[in-house]
């Protein structure tokens, strides 16, 4: 029961990632606030685990300010705030990328952080505590051809995250990532392309460890970056990629 007393909002909770993470924070006794833009999927997942569903737009102010407004509402506080939700475009050369496409990779992964940020953090500094996990990606580390405006706006993620935490850190508040390899989640074929036999095996390939992330091992990393066994740890960007990384 590492979260035993403790509240938590977790964006694109509904499936992936983020619904790992929903579950394994329930099971550690976090009260949790599913949030996703497919609101009925929230509302399912919500169910399930006795927590909160929240159909929220990720890219935008009052979407987001609605969304703490609610668990503010009913818990009285927020502790953790896991911005999973994310998104990408398909691999194509950068300058392929439509405007449309670049605006909502941005809009989603990177604007999204700044809006919960903006709504969260004067709550956390004047009770001098608070948790930020943000999902960035291995793309932000060591980038993958043809996933260009992706790869940055994890590159974002990676540099907030950080320069999150050494501001915020004399508050109270802890802001650490995770940085996920691929796994199976509904992101996936946007990684890949295409997915065929073929394509997972040149994918694997570049993995040492053979094989996906799975939303538990996202999750298990997410649940320790959130709880009091770190709390010494803030500005960590985690990687959890089978070894990819090396």
């Amino acid at each position: 029961m590492r979260l035993s007393g403790k509240t938590a909002i977790v964006t694109g909770g509904a499936q992936g990632f983020g619904a790992g993470i929903v579950r394994r924070f329930v099971e550690e006794g976090a009260r949790v606030m599913v949030a996703d833009i497919q609101g009925e999927a929230a509302m399912e997942v919500a169910k399930e685990v006795g927590g909160i569903g929240c159909a929220v737009d990720v890219a935008k102010a009052d979407s987001i300010n609605a969304m703490v407004a609610q668990a503010t509402e009913t818990w009285g506080q927020v502790d953790i705030m896991v911005n999973n939700a994310g998104v990408s475009h398909m691999p194509k050369p950068l300058e392929d990328v439509t405007e449309e496409e670049f605006d909502r990779v941005l809009n989603v992964n990177v604007r999204s952080i700044y809006l919960t940020a903006k709504a969260l953090v004067p709550a956390m500094k004047a009770r001098k505590s608070g948790c930020f996990v943000q999902i960035s990606s291995t793309a932000g580390v060591s980038p993958r051809p043809n996933l260009n405006w992706y790869n940055a706006s994890k590159g974002w993620v990676n540099t907030a995250t950080r320069t999150m935490a050494v501001e915020l850190a004399p508050h109270g508040i802890r802001v650490n990532a995770v940085n996920p390899v691929a796994g199976e989640t509904p992101l996936l074929p946007t990684f890949m392309g295409e997915d065929t036999p073929e394509m997972r095996a040149k994918f694997l390939s570049t993995i040492p460890m053979g094989r996906l992330s799975t939303p538990l091992d996202i999750a298990n990393a997410s649940l320790f970056l959130a709880s009091e066994e770190a709390a010494m740890v803030t500005g960590l960007c985690m990687l959890v990629d089978g070894g990819r990384c090396i």
